[in-house]
């Protein structure tokens, strides 16, 4: 007898000799013709930096329908847009509609609505895990040497400064001495980076009226046993000391906002201007930013080691200061390591240089408090994986991380991703291309200099134009008032 049973979509006959496919086949179909449409050289280059698994389409809700802005194109988008010179939300639109075009499809419209609002329903969740996830690969990578065996964070904070909307200043308000409608809103971040690689591990955003210590003691997670901590000034407290004891964690940080110990009041002296010295808990009163219950778990003292560093350099501001730390042991942390290893610190600044500057974070363009986040926290991905990319190549030639320019490695990825594309390589020609990035990467070597003094001023003057001193709309008001009529 005929069969007359009807061809359901989803349904098999044996007598078409065609297996059923299974849902994790259909799955990987799926993601397959998803990640056709991402921008390929970004993702073929740094997406082995990037954890898959954020970057796929949702069950349900926001990006699970397949649009040419999906979830990971968006990314890669706004990852784009960061790496760019330009940075506008324009060129991201041009680059997709040379991608559509580039593989026969429909050119999106030059309008960036589209790409906006598929930028603005990015989680912040999302975005978090996938720095989360660039930190841990930066810290796993074999040529991490460590200082004495040991893993150095060095701590500081900066300022950036956003659109001035009503939305933004409510979160981030301007200087008090500024009048409405005349500064910026101004944010406080203070991060922790990896000395040896300078990978960004945790950041935390505040108001410039809050305290790089409140911010720093959000990121105490960041910390591990064994670690070591490295701040400037700001960060010499003596319940953040104790804390960071407290969790295994030593202490390098110069001395403030105390007199330093004598050497007869020491408890011992371990060598020429190296004393080992008592702390006493400093007495409680309502300003500080912990509380009296905090307090009275703190000990009664703490026993550290005071160092003085005298600076022999000619043209440095400072002639001598005190190190005090938690390493008490001459032996294994001679005096002269431990004042090497502060001025070190310095390459913090470096970093801080690297995102500001290099890659444009200073001022940032978002104009609500929930992207401006995004868009800093897209700036930090795209630090780490340069970062890593810089990694790599270090490893290549036997070179420290250090030793490479940011700058340079970002101008040597901008030329370079064009040829990166695996629609029209073959893997081993693939292989061979981001080789000669990583060489291209390694080939601008930083000359170590080791006591340069650089005057601190700029030599370009500012072009003469007064400074606004009341709103916009109404200074405009009144160039149109005081305008001659015809």
């Amino acid at each position: 007898m005929k069969n007359t049973t009807p061809l359901l979509p989803g349904f098999h006959l044996s007598t078409l000799r065609r297996k059923p496919r299974a849902a994790s086949q259909k799955l990987a179909e799926e993601r397959a013709r998803i990640r056709e449409k991402s921008i390929s050289q970004l993702c073929e280059c740094l997406g082995s930096f990037i954890p898959a698994h954020e970057l796929n389409p949702a069950p349900v809700g926001d990006f699970s329908r397949r649009r040419l802005f999906s979830k990971e194109n968006t990314f890669w988008g706004f990852f784009s847009q960061v790496l760019d010179a330009d940075g506008g939300c324009q060129e991201v639109v041009h680059r997709f509609q040379a991608f559509a075009a580039a593989k026969g499809a429909k050119a999106p419209s030059l309008s960036t609505a589209a790409y906006c609002n598929a930028r603005s329903k990015l989680q912040l969740s999302s975005l978090e895990n996938i720095l989360l996830h660039t930190a841990a690969q930066l810290k796993m990578h074999p040529t991490s040497k460590y200082w004495l065996d040991r893993r150095v964070v060095v701590v500081d904070g900066t300022g950036l400064s956003m659109p001035d909307t009503q939305a933004n200043q409510q979160v981030w308000p301007q200087p008090r001495n500024q009048l409405p409608g005349c500064g910026f809103p101004q944010a406080r971040l203070c991060a922790c980076f990896c000395l040896q690689t300078g990978a960004l591990l945790s950041y935390r955003i505040g108001s410039r009226k809050i305290h790089e210590l409140p911010l720093l003691r959000q990121q105490w997670q960041t910390f591990q046993p064994g670690d070591i901590f490295v701040g400037d000034k700001g960060f010499c407290s003596y319940y953040d000391v104790a804390q960071f004891r407290k969790r295994e964690v030593d202490s390098v940080i110069p001395l403030a906002r105390r007199h330093p110990v004598k050497d007869s009041e020491a408890m011992e002296v371990l060598g020429p201007d190296d004393l080992l010295i008592k702390w006493p808990k400093p007495q409680w009163n309502k300003q500080l930013s912990y509380t009296k219950e905090e307090w009275a778990e703190l000990p009664d003292y703490l026993t550290l080691r005071q160092i003085k560093v005298t600076v022999k350099t000619p043209g440095f501001r400072v002639r001598e200061f005190y190190i005090v730390t938690t390493l008490t042991d001459p032996n294994c942390y001679p005096a002269d390591a431990l004042a090497d290893l502060y001025y070190q610190r310095w390459d913090v600044e470096l970093y801080f240089r690297d995102l500001k500057t290099t890659l444009g974070m200073d001022i940032l363009r978002c104009k609500s408090p929930e992207m401006v986040q995004k868009e800093i926290l897209m700036h930090l991905i795209v630090y780490n994986c340069i970062r890593h990319l810089m990694l790599e190549a270090a490893d290549q030639k036997g070179l420290m991380p250090r030793q490479l320019s940011v700058k340079a490695s970002i101008q040597a990825l901008r030329q370079w991703l064009p040829l990166l594309n695996r629609a029209v390589l073959k893997p081993a020609e693939q292989r061979r291309l981001v080789s000669l990035l990583q060489d291209a990467i390694a080939a601008t070597v930083l000359p170590e200099r080791r006591g340069r003094v650089e005057p601190r001023c700029v030599k370009r003057r500012p072009k003469p134009f007064r400074l606004m001193t009341k709103p916009r709309s109404v200074m405009q008001e009144a160039l149109v008032t005081e305008s001659p009529t015809c």
